[in-house]
């Protein structure tokens, strides 16, 4: 049997996507006369089915946020889950080696997205990175910008409005409350800061702002609220947080006001957020005892347990009014998954694996070599032959281990992974090609000390980087992947006699 080329592999997969085998939305509670109703929002997820999980205890995950949205199924409440857009694609632009596998994680976030019952979606120019054609085959209900669809929620609908714009959102909330929307919450395609001044448009018909857009790859790092005549809220970005908004029912047919005096619940959280900090940040410590650790850990998991009891206890609302909560769900690490969508997951890591293998070897290109009298990478070994005595402490850092640690998780085939865990990344000289990386496992010497063939050459302080700074370490030890990262405190763990001696040991 012949086997497939990757884009008829692609094709199998969406087209499996869209067949029989796919989920339907559960059906909500049947009771016409429901006391309320429970809306979650993702937003501005950029691609992520999990995080990348080089530090400890870090938040998101499709299937932590698919626990949440099906638990609630379980109560009496209806339940909807709506999304902001922005969440099929991380980049604005893909190399060619890049297409298979973001592809495939689309079709995984969409698969995802139906098992947890999505009933409606914007979209941002995330979501077509790989075309128009390539988002709409994915079978997603999705809304465009300046419109609106109108969702049943037991005795009322919960009118959702797409917004590009304050036009488009006047317009499109005006409309929602005109065709019976008793309850509205746009999609705002823009920062917190844009949606605010959106939202002082006089007269706006809209009850709950969602800005689903950050500026840059690390311009969400926290859930936003800004209390106002209509809420704003800016949800965590890369599927780290969802938004639970709690529809209380009163009678007649006023406005949904927000509920207030919620200060004693907001403060718990606030202070049990504080407590998790500190305690994360000591479990990230690089050389922290592993007793210690364990004791830290299991006191961290309790913070979270009881802190996500006080998220997700039913909201106390006024007698009589219609009202609304709003509340972050930090999607903690210590949190359940949904199994079916950890096998989602499961499943995308295994075969973006294989996919980007079969990519390399059949159209990858080496590294372009380096120019005349410009260094190449020539591995750790040859660093050896003479500077056998700096080895063991390297041995010991978890640099060495770089590339085991992504191995131990099957990621060391994924694009968005690997480049932190060899040696000399698609530089010259460097690896460019997943079926080539053998010898340039781990974070070896060139990664801080640079290309060293001419070093190896003529060994002089002159053609080598002797005191690499942390302009170099953040690179990898960004705020996604290091969050906790401080170069003071981490310099020392990768020191010792043999080297940087006088930086560590007897002068």
């Amino acid at each position: 049997m012949r086997a497939l080329t990757l884009p008829a592999l692609l094709v199998v997969l969406l087209a499996g996507c869209k067949r029989g085998a796919e989920p339907t939305a559960p059906e909500p509670p049947t009771q016409a006369e429901a006391s309320g109703a429970l809306l979650l929002f993702s937003a501005d997820t950029r691609g992520y089915l999990a995080p990348c999980g080089c530090s400890e205890n870090m938040r998101g995950g499709i299937a932590r946020a698919a626990f949440q949205v099906l638990e609630a199924r379980k109560g009496s409440l209806p339940v909807l889950y709506i999304d902001g857009g922005d969440s099929l694609f991380g980049q604005h632009t893909l190399t060619p080696a890049q297409v298979p596998q973001e592809e495939r994680k689309a079709l995984a976030l969409a698969e995802a997205m139906k098992r947890m019952g999505l009933a409606a979606r914007a979209t941002g120019e995330l979501d077509d990175v790989r075309g128009v054609g390539f988002r709409q085959g994915l079978g997603l209900p999705e809304l465009a910008p300046g419109s609106l669809k109108l969702l049943r929620a037991g005795s009322r609908q919960v009118g959702v409005v797409s917004a590009q714009d304050a036009q488009q959102l006047a317009q499109a909330s005006a409309q929602a409350r005109k065709e019976g929307a008793d309850f509205v919450v746009a999609l705002f395609h823009g920062t917190v800061e844009q949606a605010q001044q959106a939202a002082a448009t006089q007269g706006l018909e809209a009850d709950l702002l969602l800005a689903t857009h950050s500026a840059s790859e690390f311009s969400a790092e926290e859930n936003k609220l800004v209390r106002a005549a209509v809420p704003v809220v800016g949800l965590q970005s890369k599927g780290r947080s969802l938004l639970r908004v709690d529809l209380s029912y009163g009678s007649g047919k006023k406005r949904f006001t927000p509920v207030k005096g919620q200060g004693d619940t907001e403060r718990e959280v606030s202070l049990l957020d504080q407590r998790m900090e500190l305690l994360d940040k000591e479990i990230n410590l690089p050389g922290i005892d592993p007793q210690l650790k364990k004791a830290r850990q299991a006191k961290l998991e309790e913070l979270v347990a009881r802190k996500q009891k006080l998220l997700t206890e039913p909201a106390v609302a006024p007698t009589g009014a219609n009202s609304f909560t709003l509340r972050f769900l930090p999607l903690e690490s210590s949190l359940p998954e949904d199994p079916d969508v950890k096998a989602i997951v499961v499943k995308y890591d295994a075969d973006v694996g294989k996919m980007n293998l079969a990519w390399a070897k059949e159209h990858g290109q080496d590294c372009p070599a380096p120019k005349k009298g410009e260094a190449a990478f020539v591995g750790s070994r040859a660093c050896r032959e003479c500077h056998e005595e700096a080895f063991p402490v390297w041995e010991k850092s978890k640099h060495s281990h770089g590339w085991e640690t992504l191995a131990a998780v099957g990621k060391q085939l994924h694009l968005n992974c690997v480049g932190c865990h060899v040696t000399g990344y698609e530089q010259p000289g460097g690896v460019c090609r997943l079926d080539k990386v053998e010898g340039r496992e781990h974070v070896g010497c060139e990664s801080c000390h640079g290309p060293g063939s001419l070093h190896a050459e003529d060994p002089t302080p002159k053609n080598i980087v002797l005191n690499p700074g942390r302009e170099l370490c953040v690179t990898c030890h960004n705020p996604e992947n290091s969050p906790h990262f401080d170069y003071a405190t981490y310099l020392p763990k990768i020191l010792g006699p043999g080297h940087a001696a006088r930086a560590a040991g007897p002068p």
